[in-house]
Formats: C-alpha cells, structure tokens, sequence
C-alpha cells in the first residue's frame, strides 16, 4: 500500500504522468468539461468531496508552479475560497474571466478532476512545476 497521502490510483496515475507545465483542473460539480479532456469524475453528492478536500489531496503529490482562477470566484465569499487559496500559500495565481478560463481548459488541460463542490466558480487550473531544485 501507498505510503503518500493520496489513494485515488487514477489521480496518483495522472499526476505521476504530469510533465513540466502540463495543466489539470480541480473542478466544482458545474463545471462543463470538453468530451476530449480526461476527466477524472470523483463527484458523489453535491459537496462530497468538496473542492478543499480534493485540493489539498492533489497538492500533496504534486508540484505546482503557478495556478488560474476565474477572476468572478474573487466575488464568491465563504471558506471554500480562503482556504484554497492559504492550500496555494506562495504559487503565483492568475485570475482570468470565467469564459477564458473554460477555453483555456479546452485548449490545454490534460485533465479535469470533478469534485462535488456547489460553490460558484471553486475551478483552479494547476500548472505542474519541478520537484528539483533548478
């Protein structure tokens, strides 16, 4: 057994697939995610597992250089936000409109990674860094 806090075999898969700048997406529930994107569909109920959760699974695994939200998620108030953002602490974060964000997925993600989360606009795109010192 893994020893690495993340179990999902599909995420540890792909996230051990990731090359430097490849893009994948944590996803809330609404999200439409284009039928040539992997999607990785971990949604059960609304909510579960929430949008903090399944960062924070993901973030222990891989590394990240940068991420993009939609500018509209600087609105949403509430924990999901906050506590996504203190999960990113220092990873430069680009806040782009939300139909931007959508075309961007289609263009260049390697995968969306569904959660249940109902919050409006919980959608950050994780741009794979370096696990080495450069």
């Amino acid at each position: 057994m893994k020893k690495t806090a993340l179990l999902h075999s599909g995420l540890s898969q792909l996230i051990a697939s990731l090359g430097h700048t490849d893009r994948i997406v944590v996803a809330d529930c609404g999200l439409p995610i284009p039928r040539h994107v992997k999607r990785i569909d971990l949604a059960l109920v609304q909510g579960i597992p929430g949008f903090v959760d399944t960062l924070r699974a993901i973030l222990s695994e891989l590394a990240v250089e940068s991420a993009i939200v939609a500018e509209e998620w600087t609105a949403v108030k509430g924990a999901v936000r906050s506590e996504a953002l203190e999960l990113l602490g220092d990873v430069p974060i680009t806040a782009i409109p939300h139909a931007d964000l959508k075309r961007l997925i289609a263009e260049e993600a390697v995968a969306v990674v569904r959660t249940g989360e109902n919050t409006p606009y919980a959608n950050v795109i994780l741009q794979a860094g370096v696990a080495f010192d450069i």
